[in-house]
């Protein structure tokens, strides 16, 4: 037969071997040696023009590979679906618009199969869904695993600091319906100063986020380098393109926000274009 189901031993086996080469890997992202650290590839100075050019490439991967990227993609508007239940059945109400829009905290790491297809686009391979998971192949997995916990840990925090400002502002009681809470926020003065402080702290978050991570994953997929080397990277293209980055961050956010509506069904388009707009943004400020 061509297709058999596979023995269980041998399935276990395969995930084991998976399991030690992404630890054998973070080792080696542990103890890399320094020197690499000292010269970080170098940053271009780029205008808000060149995102015409970026998006026209990443409108170009998009229609490439449509058909597989839904397949990849369905699974934003599902996660999203399950954070709405879950504030809803949990009592989790006041946090529904912060893990909403924290999602992009956490974005740059999701797209990481979307960076790998279009990097191998670039080579001239044909590409289906199945080469976004070359990534489990990549000698740099490990400092792409460590930094992926990094940008976790600053969704965490972020959910944490809006519980407590909410908590802080609006006080300890649970709304009881999704009308009650909007005319706690939108209605009276505690929201409204909810809703000024929550803005700025987030967008603080989102600063911290998009200075590690605006380069550094495709960097980290496309060189063999340390992880303190992909991040300092990211820091130094942010601070050498202020104005670029700042616009960058605000098509991220303005696209999210939009994708979100309704029920996130438009994350299925929105996340593959920005992945692959990241990508080519990542081509664009850093030298080869």
């Amino acid at each position: 037969m061509a297709s058999t189901i596979r023995n269980p031993l041998e399935w276990g086996w395969d995930q084991v071997r998976h399991a030690a080469h992404a630890l054998e890997t973070l080792e080696a992202s542990a103890t890399r040696p320094r020197d690499d650290v000292a010269s970080p590839p170098m940053v271009r100075r780029i205008a808000a023009t060149d995102f015409f050019d970026i998006f026209r490439k990443a409108f170009g991967d998009f229609g490439a590979y449509r058909t597989d990227v839904f397949f990849l993609c369905v699974i934003y508007p599902v996660i999203g679906i399950v954070m709405a239940r879950t504030a809803f059945g949990y009592d989790m109400l006041p946090l529904l618009f912060p893990m909403a829009s924290g999602f992009a905290l956490i974005g740059p790491f999701a797209g990481l199969g979307l960076y790998e297809m279009s990097r191998q686009r670039e080579l001239g391979v044909a590409v289906t869904w199945r080469n976004a998971f070359a990534v489990l192949r990549s000698p740099a997995l490990g400092s792409i695993v460590l930094l992926g916990l990094i940008l976790v840990s600053v969704f965490v925090m972020w959910i944490a600091t809006a519980a407590t400002l909410h908590t802080a502002i609006l006080g300890p009681e649970q709304p009881l319906s999704m009308g009650a809470f909007l005319q706690d926020v939108f209605m009276t003065p505690a929201g409204w100063t909810l809703i000024v402080v929550g803005m700025g702290v987030g967008f603080l978050f989102a600063c911290l986020a998009l200075a590690v991570s605006v380069v550094s994953f495709p960097l980290l997929l496309d060189r063999d380098i340390g992880l303190g080397t992909a991040i300092r990277t990211s820091f130094n293209a942010v601070a050498i393109n202020p104005v670029p980055m700042a616009i960058w961050g605000m098509i991220v956010a303005g696209s999210l926000l939009l994708g979100s509506i309704p029920f996130f069904a438009g994350l299925i388009i929105v996340m593959p274009v920005l992945g692959h707009a990241t990508w080519h943004l990542y081509r664009t400020m850093i030298t080869p």
